[in-house]
């Protein structure tokens, strides 16, 4: 039996990137299922110890097949550029006004 195009694409996924938080995670997905570009979100969460392994190893990582690799690492890093960006435009001017 033939696999359909869609199975082609989720076919060896490999650990492309750690994922800060929680909000990073769904903006990710987000704009990666607009993209129609495969992907599985993992996250670190275990309920077991409450979730103390997320502050320290990041909430989860992506995993995805390798020819996804530089579209993904690109959204992520356009996630993170925004973010910094609105960080730095919500402080306070240094002379105070």
């Amino acid at each position: 039996m033939l696999a359909t195009p869609q199975e082609n694409r989720m076919d060896k996924l490999e650990k492309i990137a750690v994922l800060d938080s929680e909000v990073q995670a769904e903006l990710v997905d987000s704009v990666l299922s607009e993209r129609d570009i495969p992907h599985l979100m993992r996250s670190y969460h275990d309920s077991a110890y409450d979730g103390i392994f997320q502050t320290h190893g990041g909430w989860g990582h992506i995993e995805a097949p390798q020819s996804f690799r530089d579209d993904i690492l690109a959204v992520i890093e356009d996630i993170k550029r925004q973010a910094s960006s609105g960080a730095a435009s919500q402080e306070p001017a240094p002379d105070g006004q």
